[in-house]
């Protein structure tokens, strides 16, 4: 009876402390999240250096990509530009979710302040989800230096540049579909949401930085699919030809 009222007791110290622990500012609001701190840093501190980070990222890699080939068209240069920022991103970012999801909600470094401020817009990174856990690592582990591969292949003008292009935007692609498909149906049909309702972490966080990974790669897979469709044309009639001759 003793070792049941004590079992009892510890159990709901344990619930009283989760409850404790639960109370923050993301939606939904029951979530638990474990050993929550709230930021350190400024949202303005914290996005100045996202962009300005990101700014000087894209900076660098124009000229770089210049002065090793001064050939390249801007279109080239732009994708280069793209691939290079994308890899950095996938591994540096998302590379620390996947590293540190077990507790980064206690996290006070950089790039976890970074994350609990976007989570405002999705929960799901705080709360050890297996869904953007699984998505991101992929993402980290393949992508990351996929994009980085692509944006040497373009830089050299390698032929191996677009059908690489297209498995590595396609898998941009697919994932940030599933990232939307995922959050709508808890949304929609399970009753769940995880943005909070104001409209800058919805619409900017949520929606639009997202939707970049939608359209820049689907744009890419478009063009990969035109270049690839034009040389197997082109094989086709260089073939056909030496037949007839």
């Amino acid at each position: 009876m003793a070792d049941y009222v004590a079992d009892t007791a510890q159990n709901v110290a344990g619930n009283f402390t989760k409850i404790a622990q639960a109370v923050h500012p993301y939606y939904p609001l029951d979530a638990y999240i474990d050993g929550w701190a709230a930021n350190e840093w400024s949202v303005p501190a914290l996005l100045t250096v996202f962009f300005g980070a990101c700014a000087a990222l894209f900076t660098t890699t124009y000229f770089l990509a210049k002065r090793i080939n001064n050939r390249l068209s801007k279109g080239e240069l732009v994708t280069i530009m793209w691939f290079v920022l994308s890899g950095a991103i996938h591994l540096c970012f998302e590379g620390y979710y996947a590293a540190n999801f077990m507790n980064l909600g206690a996290k006070q470094t950089l790039l976890g302040q970074m994350w609990k401020e976007y989570a405002f817009s999705d929960s799901r990174y705080l709360t050890q989800n297996s869904f953007v856990l699984c998505m991101e690592t992929f993402t980290a582990v393949c992508w990351g230096p996929g994009c980085l591969a692509v944006a040497a292949l373009v830089m050299l003008r390698h032929p191996m540049r677009y059908p690489l292009q297209m498995i590595v935007s396609m898998g941009q692609f697919y994932g940030d579909a599933l990232y939307y498909a995922t959050s709508m149906f808890d949304h929609y049909v399970a009753g769940v949401t995880y943005s909070r309702p104001e409209v800058f972490y919805f619409w900017f966080y949520f929606f639009f930085m997202n939707f970049i990974w939608i359209m820049i790669p689907g744009y890419l897979i478009y063009q990969s699919a035109v270049e690839t469709a034009k040389a197997v044309t082109t094989a086709q009639r260089v073939e056909a030809s030496k037949k007839s001759s």
